[in-house]
């Protein structure tokens, strides 16, 4: 094509005008709206329906719980970071009492030459962002205290919520914690053990991350 033919065909179309098309400003979806209890009792509900075992207690005692659930199951190891906002409340119920527990290994290694003892580990627990009602999950945003393997490579996942941290939805957890002001690059939003579906959809749980998610609900 020559210049010249170029300009020609510009010029028929500036000539024509150009049309712009109207597009609706779409109206947002109506929203959830739970009372305080009913946002626990709809996470409850649907995260118990994705195989998550949950455990509602007072927020004073969850480290004793947690403790008791870890010799519960025999555990041996258990994963955790030491400068996260659970990490004291971990080591100070440790150290109240460590009969038939398992070992606390803290996060803090670079993964190359931890790689060999994170994939023998029992167990993993880490703190939440917050969770969302209206589909039922937790919502964890990896850093360096809690890196994104911690939730990913031991068989058991163990979160910990403040139920005053539940909202309605994911719409209002964004605007509530102006997630626009420092997002990390993945936030993860989980809802149950990891689980995958066939082309017969079949799902099946614990294939590619945690066999197991346990939540516990801080009342």
């Amino acid at each position: 094509m020559t210049s010249t033919d170029r300009d020609r065909i510009l010029a028929r179309l500036h000539a024509s005008g150009t049309e712009q098309t109207v597009v609706p400003v779409a109206e947002a979806p109506p929203g959830s709206s739970f009372d305080r209890q009913g946002k626990i009792d709809q996470l409850t509900t649907l995260m118990t329906a994705m195989k998550t075992e949950i455990h509602i207690v007072e927020a004073s005692n969850w480290a004793e719980k947690f403790k008791a659930l870890a010799r519960e199951r025999g555990w041996k190891q258990v994963l955790y970071g030491s400068d996260s906002p659970i990490g004291s409340a971990i080591e100070s119920a440790w150290k109240s009492d460590t009969q038939d527990l398992p070992s606390l290994v803290p996060y803090a290694e670079p993964v190359e030459s931890f790689k060999k003892e994170l994939f023998e580990i029992d167990a993993g627990i880490t703190s939440t962002l917050g969770g969302i009602a209206d589909v039922g999950a937790i919502v964890l945003w990896p850093t360096e205290d809690e890196p994104r393997l911690m939730s990913l490579v031991p068989p058991v996942h163990v979160a910990v919520l403040d139920a005053d941290a539940i909202y309605n939805s994911l719409a209002e957890i964004v605007s509530e914690q102006n997630w626009t002001d420092g997002m990390p690059t993945n936030a993860l939003l989980i809802s149950g053990p990891s689980k995958t579906a066939d082309i017969e959809f079949t799902l099946v749980f614990g294939v590619h991350g945690p066999k197991e998610l346990v939540l516990f609900i801080l009342e």
